[in-house]
């Protein structure tokens, strides 16, 4: 078994009530769900589906090598 690693970011949908998940590693993949965790699940299914058909088509398996650092950042202005 061969282990890949990749960012995905979940966002809130703006037409509806439900989340957006993607990877930025891989721009076709995404998904939403209902709820965070929803589609958390839903991204994890694309992601592996993404990556078996990329593998059966002998293509690579592109990995975070634009993404150096992620945070979350709050940040304090006057009211």
């Amino acid at each position: 078994m061969k282990y890949f690693s990749f960012n995905i970011i979940i966002e809130k949908e703006q037409e509806d009530e439900g989340y957006y998940a993607y990877s930025p590693t891989l721009p076709a993949c995404f998904s939403n769900g209902r709820t965070i965790e929803e589609a958390r699940i839903n991204i994890r299914t694309a992601i592996e589906q993404h990556i078996e058909s990329l593998i059966s088509h002998g293509q690579p398996v592109p990995q975070n090598d634009r993404i150096v650092h992620v945070e979350a950042l709050s940040i304090g202005v006057p009211a």
